[in-house]
């Protein structure tokens, strides 16, 4: 997905844009964002109660690591789109200009 938004970009840069076209691009982009905000809060959820179980019992150790990891590598996922979204908005403020 992010290879074709960026074979778009190029393309708008050669030529005219419609707004609406740039617009709905801008629109996926943002539900796929409000999602993985939505999985990522969820994850880190789940991720604190396991380490609160940790307390419980150390058992636990060994789910609470992979989960952590995953939510890390998570986070960086959703830093990258927030990161295209925001360029995104830039590209449209150039082609509404």
């Amino acid at each position: 997905m992010i290879k074709y938004i960026d074979e778009f970009i190029k393309a708008a840069e050669k030529k005219k844009v419609s707004k609406e076209e740039m617009l709905t691009k801008i629109s996926f982009f943002q539900h796929e964002r409000l999602i993985h905000l939505l999985v990522t809060l969820f994850y880190a959820l789940i991720s604190l109660i396991f380490l609160a179980l940790i307390s419980i019992s150390l058992i636990f150790i060994i789910p609470t690591i992979p989960l952590l990891v995953f939510l890390i590598c998570y986070i960086l996922h959703y830093f990258k789109l927030e990161n295209r979204v925001q360029y995104l908005y830039k590209l449209y403020d150039k082609i509404k200009e």
